[in-house]
């Protein structure tokens, strides 16, 4: 599962150690990395680099074929590491898996005009509101600049009618007062109408796993239970 390399972290994270920070785009499912920085080559971006000899990508649209180059689509790649298969799991195998070798990642991305790869987010994670498309990471980009948020996260929630609201979650600095309305004004120039969240809602501590993606499937969980 691939996440987006938030701004503020980057910035923050080569501000303390006064080093470039480098990353990359892999999975479990990929033996090795499939995109990395060159350590020759820094970016002041927040891209996953450059693509590793032996693999291939393709951005694939709605249709199921490659989209231009700097346009969204679904991330599938092939080479020397993709997996076999998944263990005992034909169904999965059948979704994850192209006969012609393409692995199917789930991910959402694009390529720049230099060959880096952009990584946006989930498939699973798409919002979709009143028929646009809302990839959280854009929301979160421009929640996490306010000065009292140290993070944040986007989730779709499920209405009635088959719609989906944005739901921003904030864990705020030490020392900082959260203030749901300051925020919802803070995003009125910053965000078109359809992305700004319908609820922000605080959190003491973020749900993350030891390296640090987000469990946003219990901030969805957590939406479900108020109900």
């Amino acid at each position: 599962m691939a996440g987006p390399l938030d701004p503020t972290l980057k910035q923050e994270v080569e501000a303390t150690f006064g080093q470039p920070l480098h990353h990359g785009y892999g999975m479990t499912e990929y033996a090795g990395s499939v995109f990395v920085t060159r350590v020759g080559r820094p970016r002041s971006d927040c891209s996953a680099g450059e693509i590793v000899e032996g693999a291939e990508l393709q951005v694939v649209g709605p249709a199921g074929k490659s989209v231009p180059q700097g346009e969204l689509g679904e991330l599938w790649v092939r080479g020397p590491g993709v997996m076999r298969g998944y263990y005992r799991a034909p169904d999965l195998i059948a979704e994850a898996l192209r006969p012609d070798g393409w692995l199917n990642t789930g991910d959402i991305g694009l390529l720049g005009p230099d060959g880096a790869l952009s990584i946006v987010g989930r498939t699973k994670d798409l919002i979709i509101r009143s028929g646009f498309n809302v990839y959280p990471v854009e929301v979160e980009s421009v929640i996490n600049t306010h000065p009292s948020v140290r993070l944040s996260a986007v989730v779709g929630q499920p209405t009635a009618d088959g719609n989906e609201e944005v739901i921003a979650f904030v864990e705020i600095k030490d020392g900082e007062k959260f203030d749901a309305l300051a925020l919802h004004d803070y995003l009125i120039d910053r965000l078109s109408p359809y992305k700004r969240p319908e609820k922000i809602l605080r959190v003491a501590a973020m749900p993350t796993t030891a390296s640090g993606k987000l469990l946003k499937h219990q901030l969805k969980q957590m939406l479900a239970d108020q109900k």
